[in-house]
């Protein structure tokens, strides 16, 4: 089981703050194709990746990461500083 966080507008066109999910995937991108299948609102959300950023176990990573063993992964809009 791994806990898959969402923030800003991933967060609002999923409809949910985070969720638990079994999975297979062994990367990032094999998650990410995991979701788009689970429903339209994650294919809409997901499909524009180079729109969104991610961290594993809460350090920025990029999506051909492993997330073997990760316990989280949470996708998020690039951040603008200031």
């Amino acid at each position: 089981m791994i806990d898959v966080l969402y923030f800003a507008w991933l967060r609002e066109r999923i409809g949910a703050p985070k969720e638990q999910i079994e999975t297979n995937a062994t990367t990032v991108e094999e998650l990410v194709a995991e979701l788009r299948e689970k429903s339209e609102a994650h294919a809409l959300a997901f499909s524009d990746v180079s729109a969104v950023r991610v961290a594993v176990d809460q350090e920025l990573t990029e999506f051909t990461a492993s997330i073997s063993g990760a316990r989280e992964v949470a996708f998020f809009p690039p951040m603008t500083g200031g």
